[in-house]
């Protein structure tokens, strides 16, 4: 097994829940393409299926080095993933 991410998580930039660009972050919706902002390589690429009680439910599909397949997270560690990173992620 493989020590390393199927994607160029480095690519991402690391961003810490409350700090002003996680608070700012836009609204996420079902079908956007996020990441848990303090450790993408862990968590990996997830998409939104949903909302529960003010958290978002992403289905990270074991992306990561962890494995994880769904998690329901406070919006502010996840991250929308910028566009100009789509392309080399």
């Amino acid at each position: 097994m493989s020590n390393r991410a199927p994607y160029r998580l480095d690519e991402l930039p690391v961003v810490l829940p409350y700090y002003r660009a996680a608070r700012a972050a836009a609204r996420l919706g079902k079908g956007d393409l996020v990441y848990y902002g303090p450790m993408p390589p862990f968590y990996g690429v997830g998409e939104v299926v949903g909302e529960v009680d003010g958290f978002v439910v992403i289905d990270f599909r074991g992306t990561g080095l962890f494995g994880v397949h769904e998690e329901t997270l406070d919006a502010a560690y996840v991250q929308l993933i910028p566009s100009e990173h789509l392309t080399r992620i």
